[in-house]
């Protein structure tokens, strides 16, 4: 963040842009400018932030900092996790700032609004931390999509998984706004086509201090999974609790997650959250690669990247290089070029964008590491199991999109 801006500032106006390979470019052509719109301050900031912003820089500097004669240039506002705020940032961005596409996204009411506007506005939506169906479903644009995960992806990936376990028998802790009640929907879904049976379900508040009732009743339904339909602080409450109570292996029942991160994970303690089960896009230790980016990442941020962050590069990188294909920052033609090519890189091998804007690419199951197993502060989940991305998100059979009924 600028010196002497408060983060309040930083984040309802438009900060500096931060400038990429101008030397590259012509000093008269116009720069192309991305917006990275999150939560910088709140409490989806660990797991997008600014570490999202870094990640968009990277790209920028991976791709070389111009692109058809134009520098590239990366803005950054936080939308405070208001609707309002974000949607009035990014009206700015795309009337007087010359912003051409807008990344990241957390929150999928700001997402799903910003999507609208950048339809409207003919301008690039890539949403990457936003997990709602409708965004690829009734509410897609032919500008749009969807980079990370959806609230499918994380409920009938982790369903199908655990139902080959034998686990058949679910109870469903959920919060209680749109999110997790699109998740519980999900979830139900999955298991009634796969042979299995949610044997009850709550609702909590957002943000509540209290899981006791929430984990009791869950406890005595007797129940071989406790799914926890809710994130971040909630999630985080929740596991600790878990603990506290002896629900979950202690009980002879096993934990399930549909949104998991490992700043969560760090903040719960492998002591608790070990043998935790959650559906994850991408992790910084899969490989060579994701572990060579992420070290580049983790020397400027102190932190490894999220699977959102690294998704924020891949989505940037991917854009630039269809610009670069299609030989024009107009809309239409940059994201036919994005259809049109293989999302290779540290994120996806082998990904996809299709029609109704959702991006393609295999998922994992993944289990939360024991104490004795981890040899690092970041070392915290291993896979269990790929799921191919034909598998791991809705098909295109099945969709809403309006494009793809068209």
């Amino acid at each position: 963040m600028p010196q002497g801006l408060s983060r309040r500032a930083f984040g309802a106006a438009v900060a500096a842009p931060l400038v990429l390979g101008a030397g590259r470019a012509s000093a008269q052509a116009a720069p192309l400018r991305i917006g990275v719109l999150n939560d910088q301050g709140g409490p989806l900031a660990d797991i997008g932030g600014l570490g999202s912003v870094e990640a968009a820089r990277m790209a920028v500097a991976d791709f070389g900092g111009a692109v058809l004669g134009r520098r590239i240039e990366i803005l950054a506002a936080d939308h405070q996790n208001k609707p309002e705020v974000g949607l009035t940032i990014a009206r700015r961005w795309f009337d007087d700032e010359g912003v051409e596409m807008v990344t990241d996204l957390t929150n999928s009411s700001i997402a799903l609004a910003v999507q609208h506007l950048g339809q409207e506005k003919r301008k690039v939506t890539l949403v990457v931390t936003a997990g709602a169906t409708a965004l690829t479903g009734a509410q897609c644009s032919p500008t749009g999509a969807q980079w990370v995960y959806d609230t499918y992806a994380s409920s009938h990936g982790l369903v199908r998984s655990l139902l080959g376990q034998g686990l058949d028998t679910w109870f469903v802790i959920a919060v209680d706004y749109a999110f997790g009640q699109n998740l519980l929907e999900e979830a139900t879904k999955a298991l009634t086509l796969n042979g299995g049976r949610v044997v009850g379900s709550v609702k909590h508040p957002l943000n509540t201090p209290d899981f006791g009732s929430y984990l009791l009743a869950a406890q005595s339904s007797g129940a071989k999974v406790i799914a926890l339909a809710n994130s971040n602080a909630d999630f985080i409450t929740c596991m600790k609790q878990a603990g506290e109570f002896g629900v979950g292996a202690a009980s002879g029942q096993r934990l399930a997650a549909t949104v998991v991160s490992t700043p969560d994970l760090q903040a719960i303690g492998l002591q608790r959250a070990s043998g935790l089960a959650f559906v994850s896009g991408w992790y910084w230790d899969l490989n060579e690669a994701t572990r060579s980016w992420s070290k580049r990442f983790f020397a400027v941020r102190k932190a490894m990247p999220t699977e959102y962050q690294a998704g924020t590069y891949s989505a940037v990188l991917h854009y630039l290089k269809a610009v670069a294909a299609a030989g024009t920052s107009e809309a239409a033609a940059v994201m036919a070029a994005m259809r049109a090519a293989p999302i290779d890189d540290v994120f996806a091998r082998g990904g996809t964008l299709r029609l109704d804007g959702r991006m393609v690419h295999d998922m994992y199951l993944m289990n939360v590491k024991a104490p004795s197993e981890s040899t690092a502060p970041y070392d915290v989940m291993k896979v269990a199991d790929v799921i191919p991305g034909d598998v791991a998100f809705r098909s295109l059979k099945d969709s809403t999109c309006p494009l793809v009924k068209a």
